[in-house]
């Protein structure tokens, strides 16, 4: 697959050959092997012309990039739990974060610098924020990961979903990051998309997130602001179970558009357009906030090390990385001094008899 990838992408098997700092004979040779198991041929071998994929060859390479999208989570899960294994087995002072999370390529990289730098290992269950917060509220976790817009309107699709699963004086939120959400598209931006309201324009096929996703949540609240009908969006209904899921629907071209990160976009060679900015927040039970493993993942995230990696990543900027925040400042949800004071019984008003 990165031999198909690489011809795709650079146009000959000599440029193909370069990049993978490989000689042309090993590439040619490769693929010959690989049309010879598979029984179809995976190049057009124009004499005089630069090797480019066939149709088959294409389909290929899709189907794998397809597989790798979809079950990346999956297989991001299932490598966390071998780490717990082994580290609970081997390695008594290793310290293990049960988190349940919406789906973030930052926090994939940082269970992996967690490996690296320090012992400590984040047993992580992707699923959407709203389900990641219900795991913790139940007993499940002991860390969920969920995002909400950078300060969040009061009375907004965030508020009524996000609201019922958080209490002030029980739940204690730590910064991680502060990532944009925007447009996944084809590179050159073919629908001039600039605002929600660009969806509309006919024929324009849009994949979208599952529900109990944070970025579900994000993309109906700003359907509601711009009074905007789901049903008037096409491919509504259609879901994708990451970011990196979405991006591919639009690589492969059967979708137009999605809503999505900067870092799932680039990898795929696609355009991203900014929307909102938005808070990636971690939380816990106020009674788990001082226990080691606790403590030890905050101090990773308040790292150099760790804050470096970040900034690096597009659509990416360090924000109170590893800090406990206000829950009612940063979700201003919450207002106890402003209760709306009860209003007095009306009086009743006798009326004369006759």
């Amino acid at each position: 697959m990165d031999l198909l990838f690489a011809v795709r992408e650079h146009g000959s098997i000599s440029a193909a050959a370069k990049a993978m700092d490989l000689s042309y004979r090993h590439v040619w040779g490769e693929l010959k092997r690989w049309e010879q198991t598979l029984g179809r041929t995976l190049i057009v071998w124009d004499k005089g012309q630069p090797a480019r994929l066939n149709e088959f060859g294409e389909k290929l390479l899709w189907a794998e990039r397809q597989a790798q999208a979809r079950l990346a989570p999956q297989i991001s899960a299932l490598r966390a739990e071998l780490e717990r294994t082994f580290a609970v087995a081997f390695d008594n002072a290793a310290h293990v974060v049960p988190l349940h999370a919406s789906h973030d390529d930052a926090l994939a990289a940082l269970q992996e610098h967690a490996v690296t730098s320090a012992k400590l290992h984040l047993d992580i269950r992707y699923t959407g924020s709203l389900d990641a917060i219900s795991a913790l509220n139940e007993g499940r976790c002991v860390m969920a990961g969920f995002h909400t817009r950078d300060q969040p309107v009061p009375g907004s699709r965030s508020e009524r979903a996000y609201k019922p699963l958080l209490q002030p004086g029980l739940h204690k939120i730590i910064g991680f990051a502060q990532r944009d959400q925007g447009f996944i598209v084809p590179r050159g931006n073919p629908r001039g998309l600039r605002a929600i309201g660009d969806l509309l324009q006919p024929g324009l096929r849009y994949v979208n997130r599952p529900l109990g996703t944070g970025t579900r949540v994000l993309f109906d609240e700003l359907l509601e602001e711009s009074d905007i009908d789901a049903a008037s969006i096409q491919g509504y209904d259609r879901t994708e179970p990451s970011h990196k899921a979405v991006a591919h629907a639009v690589a492969s071209g059967s979708a137009d558009a999605g809503l999505g990160i900067a870092s799932a976009a680039l990898p795929e060679r696609l355009e991203f357009v900014p929307l909102v900015k938005e808070n990636y927040f971690l939380v816990c039970l106020k009674s788990t906030l001082d226990q080691p493993s606790t403590q030890a993942l905050m101090e990773l995230l308040r790292s150099a090390s760790w804050q470096d990696i970040l900034g690096r990543m597009p659509g990416y900027t360090p924000a109170h990385s590893g800090e406990v925040l206000s829950l009612r400042r940063m979700l201003p949800w919450w207002d106890f001094t402003g209760q709306p004071k009860r209003r007095p019984a009306a009086k009743r008003v006798r009326r004369p008899t006759a």
